[in-house]
């Protein structure tokens, strides 16, 4: 009888143990889906982030600044004879 239920508590604790390794193999194939998700997601942020600086670049260029300055605020050069040095 003695034998019997030991066998019992072991067969019990195997399968106890198996359901539990099933469990934390599917929560690590969850968590590495995730991941793969996640960093699938982190590498179109960066190329958006590289978009986006390529694009702040070409607004600030000197030739676009000089062109939107004489279109919109009617802004010119002066000629160099009308300028005046201020020593300090």
């Amino acid at each position: 009888m003695m034998g019997k239920m030991a066998f019992l508590v072991l067969a019990l604790s195997v399968f106890v143990s198996a359901i539990g390794v099933v469990y934390s193999v599917h929560e690590s194939r969850k968590l590495f889906v995730q991941l793969q998700s996640l960093q699938a997601q982190r590498d179109e942020m960066d190329v958006e982030w590289g978009r986006l600086q390529l694009e702040q670049s070409t607004w600030a260029t000197d030739a676009r600044i000089e062109d939107l300055a004489s279109r919109k605020l009617d802004m010119i050069i002066p000629p160099p004879n009308t300028i005046v040095m201020v020593k300090p």
